[in-house]
């Protein structure tokens, strides 16, 4: 009888906790794999508090703090590093993972990649070779494919470029997106929920950049002004980036904006449904949308460099004009067919099957560039 792989799953955040629900499932469910799921990051920052949803869904092996409520910042995002690494390497010597999945490009996965690989722990990693500039997430995702031993990009065009960096062509398996996977089944929100949030025709979800507070409100309140001028506009609260409080602070000081900290990955997709367009510099735009599908105004620089379906219509700078003209051709044109770059729905049983299945061998603990 063979031995089960202890799998370690890690998520910091609502944004790859939605990602990864489906291969946390994948992984419980396959016989060969023991799922250890570790929960860090922003999950226990108000007022959203998403490690109650972790917990009403999952056994949470391990809670381990990073952020901390009011602090914000680069050099806060440093500390909680620190200490998350510290912390994550703490628990994976309890837990004795044979495997450490981590996905994006978030100081969480950073920190748990870091903690694995030095403490000699196979470190996979989903939606590597990714680009987008986001804060310091270009940087960081990369940094994580050099950490990695087991490679799961989401599309060929990322395979490729782990491959350019000099990663093994046999350590790497493309299993699309996570994001893709479950969203034929949600349904369009129910009437008394899309009453309840405005009936909006447009979604805006906007992340900071890393700017000043100020210089994200005024982005935020002009972005805000120019969709209120176009439709009925449902808002989303930005993440934990620095930036965060001035995007708020645009959001909560618009007069009659239905606004939420966050929804349930159930609702925001049947939101989605329901919408026309959504408006911002969410990566949801450019995967969960281009296959619901509905249109995405995607707007600024914290997208650049990413594959962009057919249904981003892009503004990557601040012009009122632009994105007044796209927001118009977004609300008029109909979204494209979905063109499957990103899989068709299956990445959580895939990545469950090649973590029970991948030879250690080729997929060992020592590596070198391939050139």
């Amino acid at each position: 009888m063979s031995v089960k792989r202890t799998i370690a799953v890690v998520t910091g955040s609502r944004a790859d906790y939605g990602l990864l629900r489906s291969v946390i499932h994948a992984i419980d469910a396959e016989e060969d794999l023991s799922l250890a799921l570790i929960r860090t990051g922003t999950h226990d920052l108000p007022p959203a508090h998403t490690s109650t949803e972790v917990e009403a869904e999952f056994e949470v092996t391990a809670a381990v703090e990073m952020q901390r409520p009011d602090q914000i910042g680069r050099i806060s995002d440093v500390i909680a590093l620190g200490g998350g690494i510290l912390r994550l390497g703490g628990e994976l010597s309890v837990i004795e993972p044979d495997v450490v999945l981590v996905l994006g490009d978030r100081i969480e996965a950073f920190a748990a990649a870091a903690a694995g690989a030095v403490a000699g722990v196979r470190v996979a990693h989903m939606h590597g070779g990714d680009r987008a500039e986001g804060i310091a997430d270009e940087s960081l995702r990369h940094a994580i494919t050099k950490l990695a031993h087991i490679h799961l990009p989401a599309t060929e065009e990322s395979a490729g470029r782990i491959i350019r960096m000099g990663e093994d062509p046999e350590r790497v398996h493309v299993v699309g997106s996570s994001a893709i996977d479950g969203l034929k089944v949600i349904a369009p929100l129910d009437d008394e929920l899309y009453e309840e949030y405005g009936r909006p025709e447009i979604v805006f979800l906007l992340h900071p950049t890393g700017r000043g507070d100020d210089e994200e409100h005024a982005d935020g309140r002009r972005l805000l002004d120019i969709a209120l001028g176009a439709g009925r506009v449902f808002a989303l609260h930005p993440n934990h980036d620095p930036g965060r409080r001035g995007i708020l602070r645009a959001v909560e000081e618009t007069p009659g904006l239905i606004d939420r900290p966050h929804l349930r990955r159930e609702h925001f997709i049947g939101l989605l449904r329901r919408a026309r367009v959504i408006v911002g510099n969410s990566s949801a735009g450019l995967i969960e949308c281009a296959a619901v599908p509905i249109r995405a105004v995607n707007v600024g620089p914290r997208q650049n460099g990413r594959e962009k379906p057919g249904n981003v219509i892009d503004c990557p700078e601040w012009d009122s004009v632009a994105i007044e003209s796209a927001l118009r051709r977004a609300l008029s044109d109909p979204a494209p067919a979905y063109d499957g770059r990103y899989g068709e729905g299956d990445a959580g049983p895939r990545t469950a099957e090649l973590l029970a299945s991948f030879d250690s061998d080729k997929h060992g603990l020592r590596k070198r560039n391939t050139y």
